[in-house]
């Protein structure tokens, strides 16, 4: 379903909300779990920074995932994340949730993900992306593809794409000169 690049900026465009799934895209999709049963998971900062820069510059950020994790909700946290859907037995309708909580149209949300419960929601929005590891089904679904693997930057070129597609880049290239 990959559409060429010129779609792709002009769906990313009208983005005003960014959804991003967990396990496999803000982590590397491994579970890690210390001697006394507490989970851990490994975020990529650069994921981290892009997400704050898309709310800096008018973008929300949500995640919805069908676990709940005490070191996602800390790193939640310290990103300045509100929008928290831990623990959804339906991604879609967590979506729906959001959107209507936002005021915003499916054709301004883009949700990245990569496994099966990931489809419904991803057939639901503007921009649905798949990281480069995702499942093949995941993947052949997707409006775009990141070139990075989940939890090793590729959530940041989710942000990059629209912030670019907004031109939002040299506002902030010009910030940190």
């Amino acid at each position: 379903m990959g559409l060429n690049w010129q779609q792709v900026l002009e769906r990313a465009r009208r983005i005003r909300v960014a959804v991003f799934d967990v396990d496999g895209v803000l982590t590397d999709g491994r579970l890690w779990f210390d001697d006394e049963g507490r989970e851990l998971k490994a975020f990529h900062v650069h994921d981290g920074l892009g997400m704050k820069l898309l709310m800096r510059h008018g973008i929300q950020v949500a995640v919805i995932t069908a676990r709940r994790s005490a070191a996602l909700t800390a790193r939640l946290r310290e990103l300045g994340i509100e929008h928290d859907w831990q623990g959804c037995e339906s991604k879609t309708g967590s979506l729906e949730e959001l959107l209507d909580r936002l005021g915003l149209e499916p054709a301004q949300a883009a949700f990245t993900g990569d496994e099966l419960p990931d489809l419904p929601a991803m057939a639901r929005v503007g921009l649905a992306v798949a990281v480069a590891n995702a499942r093949p089904e995941v993947l052949e679904r997707a409006h775009w593809r990141t070139r990075l693997s989940g939890g090793e930057g590729a959530a940041r070129e989710v942000c990059d794409l629209l912030l670019s597609a907004q031109g939002k880049m040299d506002e902030i290239l010009a910030d940190y000169q």
